[in-house]
């Protein structure tokens, strides 16, 4: 079982490498970087760089009869804008407008931004990290620089968001961060796409080693995840929650990468606080890690989630 680890793995990056259009990073120096941004005594190195902001997106004339409530898309460890292209193309459609805003942002708070800010209820918002090797503390760290960013910049004061892999989990630590300031806006629909919300397989998560106990608490947690029970009322109540996971079904039991009592272990933290907890298992060669964030019946189920579209 544990060989089947580094096929996967290998197997992935081909894929990345095949999907992804930009140049391959300096991985020394990402990796120094993205130690800086996590922990917190070191972020002040950072904040010595000037910021700089390079904007050539265009943003549509406002209506005042339009209350806006972007949905802003978060990729996860080494992930990038490929991650989430086909999910952003499809809602675009769905909405029968082509226009979405790809805001970059990396640990010196430096934005990147091309794209249109539409003027409708629900503007398409793809966010992309500069530093791709980095844990969830630094994701979480450039979520937050980027939401205090778009929310000056833009005017709007809630949002919902779609966050794959080790985004998911670092969006629920910046809800648990931001939720007294009001310069981040506030989280009103959550989506999850195969969270590692306990650990990543091989990764301190041993296959079929961990389980949920009958009240949903997984028997062994991360100190991240530990993290999290220990702040949950800090997550606003009123947001809602999809989370939705993958199962390839071989002896794994998970999507290759995340386990699927890892993906699973979020609900005891946040169901019993939040006004709406969904969650939904997906299965087969589709439901794999990488595959999920393309799969269309996920996006499908999204949509409908976002309110996009009836069911």
């Amino acid at each position: 079982m544990f060989f089947k680890q580094k096929k996967y793995a290998e197997e992935t990056e081909k894929s990345r490498k095949k999907n992804s259009s930009e140049k391959k990073p300096n991985v020394f120096s990402m990796s120094i970087i993205g130690l800086l941004g996590t922990f917190i005594p070191t972020r002040w190195l950072l904040r010595l760089h000037k910021q700089k902001v390079k904007d050539i997106s265009i943003t549509e004339p406002p209506s005042s009869s339009v209350t806006q409530v972007p949905i802003i898309y978060i990729h996860g460890f080494r992930g990038g804008d490929y991650t989430t292209n086909i999910m952003v193309q499809k809602t675009a459609s769905l909405k029968q407008n082509s226009k979405y805003l790809k805001v970059t942002v990396d640990l010196f708070n430096n934005f990147e931004i091309s794209g249109t800010w539409t003027n409708d209820e629900h503007p398409l918002v793809q966010l992309v990290f500069k530093q791709k090797i980095v844990g969830v503390y630094g994701i979480s760290y450039m979520q937050r620089l980027a939401l205090k960013f778009l929310k000056k910049r833009y005017h709007f004061e809630s949002y919902d968001a779609v966050a794959h892999s080790l985004g998911a989990p670092a969006l629920v630590k910046t809800e648990m961060y931001t939720h007294n300031f009001k310069k981040y806006p506030r989280l009103q629909r959550y989506v999850s796409i195969a969270g590692p919300f306990d650990g990543v397989m091989y990764l301190g998560d041993i296959p079929n080693i961990n389980h949920l106990t009958p009240n949903g608490r997984p028997l062994l947690m991360t100190w991240s995840y530990v993290g999290m029970l220990m702040r949950r009322h800090n997550f606003d109540s009123k947001i809602a929650v999809l989370n939705v996971y993958g199962n390839v079904m071989d002896e794994t039991n998970s999507d290759k990468f995340i386990s699927v009592t890892s993906a699973k272990s979020i609900r005891y933290i946040l169901a019993p606080i939040v006004s709406r907890y969904e969650e939904i298992e997906m299965r087969g060669p589709k439901a794999e890690h990488s595959q999920m964030h393309d799969n269309l019946l996920v996006i499908k189920i999204i949509n409908q989630f976002l309110g996009l579209y009836n069911a």
